[in-house]
């Protein structure tokens, strides 16, 4: 029994300490790599983001400076508006030019430019010699025409009464009633030339159609002288009363009425206020520029004022309320009307948008124009907008240098 080998407790020992013993060197190397990694995507995320907010700088940089830049500025309030002034154009009450009716030579012509002429008063005459000789044709053909028609009745009657004893045949009979209407046919017909030729014969002399003045005489004596041409021979117009035609804005369109009294000054008459009458309206707004077209008669019997001068039109309204004053140069025109640049703030990437806002204006004195509707006082105006300039456009909004001297006194 001795003999039996007892428990050996080093080796005991060296069996439970095995597993603290293990390499490490395959953990430690999972661990750098994995550093590695987490460097590696952290630098990769923050070249990304960084190239991402540049290109986002770049392009919020690029559509800053496509806006364009513009100064604004509220309108100025104007007085409330009783009056106003527009232009007008003066015309003749008729106005006709005068065209030759036949073909010759112009042989004498009687009133030159300015010459007050009646009307039936002879303004020129023409010599067309072929127009006489057809017309001494035509009187020949008439007359032989009548004799034909004159002797082809005689027979039809002849042969009407001895077909009754049957002296003669039916059918000879219808013969000559037949040529008797033919020839009367030719009688008309022979009638009709003969009166055509006439009445251009009296074309021959020129007359005046109405009371007027002669205002153009494009011929003289020895011109050849085709109606087919088209060419003017003289112009005449009746000045005694004129017509002023002035396009009313829409806002008094209600306000005014045919009848009314209307005062007209004129540049050349300095002082002197001229009486006209609003005789009537065209009853339709343009749609173009959204105004009403009227028509004011004004006496002028004593021949002071002249038709296609410019007139001065004051008309008397019921106040509109006040009216906002904004430069001529902030006026935009397009094809849909006039418009006026505004701008809104608070929107787009630097917060600022183009607005273009449909206005009526009332006066216009060239430097300033007075806009009735269309704009309140907050409006904040594009004092001078660009031409390519549309609704929704991004703008940057640039407040002008003060002069050095601003603040001096």
């Amino acid at each position: 029994m001795s003999n039996i080998p007892g428990p050996n407790p080093q080796a005991a020992n060296q069996h439970e300490t095995a597993p603290e013993q293990r390499p490490i060197a395959p953990r430690n190397a999972l661990v750098g790599v994995a550093v590695v990694l987490l460097v590696a995507g952290a630098l990769a995320g923050y070249g990304i983001l960084r190239r991402i907010s540049a290109g986002k700088v770049l392009a919020d940089t690029t559509r800053e400076l496509a806006a364009p830049t513009v100064i604004v500025a509220a309108p100025r309030p104007g007085a409330p508006l009783d009056s106003f002034v527009l232009p007008g154009n003066v015309t003749s009450f008729t106005d006709s030019p005068i065209y030759a009716r036949t073909s010759g030579y112009l042989t004498k012509w009687y009133f030159d430019i300015g010459a007050r002429v009646k009307k039936g008063a002879l303004l020129a005459e023409i010599a067309a010699p072929e127009v006489d000789q057809q017309l001494a044709q035509a009187e020949a053909d008439l007359n032989a025409a009548q004799a034909n028609a004159n002797n082809a009745r005689i027979q039809a009657e002849r042969y009407t009464g001895l077909v009754q004893s049957n002296a003669v045949s039916r059918q000879d009979t219808d013969t000559f009633i037949n040529q008797a209407t033919s020839t009367a046919a030719q009688v008309r017909s022979a009638q009709a030339n003969l009166q055509r030729l006439r009445e251009l014969q009296l074309f021959e002399k020129i007359y005046a159609p109405f009371d007027g003045v002669v205002t153009a005489r494009n011929v003289d004596t020895g011109q050849l002288i085709d109606p087919g041409a088209g060419k003017e021979l003289f112009h005449l117009q009746a000045i005694q009363t004129l017509r002023v035609y002035v396009n009313l804005p829409q806002v008094y369109s209600s306000n005014i009425k045919p009848g009314a009294k209307i005062g007209l000054t004129f540049a050349e008459h300095v002082g002197r206020t001229y009486q006209g009458t609003l005789v009537r309206t065209a009853q339709a707004i343009d749609p173009s520029n959204r105004t009403l077209l009227v028509e004011i008669d004004v006496d002028n019997r004593a021949g002071e004022l002249l038709p296609g001068s410019l007139a001065e039109v004051h008309f008397k309204t019921p106040p509109a309320g006040p009216a906002l004053i904004v430069p001529a140069a902030a006026l935009i025109f397009r094809k849909e009307g006039l418009r006026v640049g505004t701008v809104i703030r608070g929107q787009g990437i630097n917060g600022t948008v183009a607005r273009l806002v449909p206005v009526v204006i009332g006066q216009d004195d060239g430097a300033t124009v007075q806009i009735i509707s269309g704009l309140s006082p907050t409006d904040q105006v594009i004092q001078d907008p660009p031409d390519s300039l549309i609704e929704g456009e991004m703008v940057q909004v640039v407040t002008p240098a003060k002069p050095a001297n601003a603040g001096g006194k």
